[in-house]
């Protein structure tokens, strides 16, 4: 089921606060920073941080990755970073095209907007780009919803829209854990952070979100 539960409510003010939360970077964006280190070959390269909020996924980059970043609230103003609603305007950087756009954690919140926000991500990526993007598995056995989220919908519903715009190279579940939460034990963080692969029957369970890997 594809649902709005009043993203409207949402806004600026709210975020200004949630966003400390990220501060620091916790395991899905050290986990998708080692994807784009990979994806970018030690080539230099820019990238889109789409929903960025504090940006601490930049200190996790290597040095090749000129990094931008697009959300809501930005805590501190940057040349390379802009504040924008990007439930009233166009995913956009002046522009600019890119070679990789990551979206972590933020489909989610579109609401009836996903298709819209496909359109113009695939519009400012480089013909030989990588899109590399979250999404949370409300399939799982633990099942909770996080207060904010708008955009509600099985795994496959949303892996079909996905296809549509983009070519699908790889898909994977970012942790598996039995409570719905993110790796947090040592252990289970250092397993979940090298292991990019389905188990069967286990990942649709148990799978927290999983990531994309896309092409145009």
């Amino acid at each position: 089921m594809n649902a709005t539960r009043g993203a409207g409510k949402y806004k600026k003010d709210f975020w200004k606060k949630e966003n400390l939360r990220y501060s620091e970077p916790h395991f899905r964006a050290q986990k998708v920073a080692r994807l784009i280190n990979k994806a970018s070959r030690g080539q230099e390269c820019d990238l889109l941080d789409v929903g960025c909020g504090p940006g601490a996924l930049r200190y996790l980059l290597d040095d090749n990755v000129r990094y931008h970043g697009i959300d809501i609230a930005i805590p501190e103003p940057a040349p390379n970073l802009v504040e924008a609603d990007l439930l009233e305007t166009q995913i956009d950087f002046n522009g600019k095209r890119f070679d990789i756009i990551v979206a972590q954690g933020v489909f989610e919140y579109f609401g009836a907007l996903q298709t819209q926000k496909f359109t113009e991500i695939r519009r400012i990526l480089a013909s030989d780009g990588r899109f590399i993007l979250s999404y949370w598995n409300f399939g799982h056995r633990d099942r909770r919803i996080y207060e904010a989220f708008s955009n509600i919908q099985p795994m496959n519903e949303f892996r079909s829209s996905l296809a549509s715009y983009f070519t699908i190279m790889s898909c994977f579940p970012a942790s598996h854990n039995w409570r719905q939460n993110m790796s947090d034990r040592k252990i289970l963080k250092l397993i979940n952070m090298r292991a990019n692969v389905n188990i069967p029957l286990v990942s649709p369970k148990l799978a927290v979100e999983y990531f994309f890997i896309c092409s145009r």
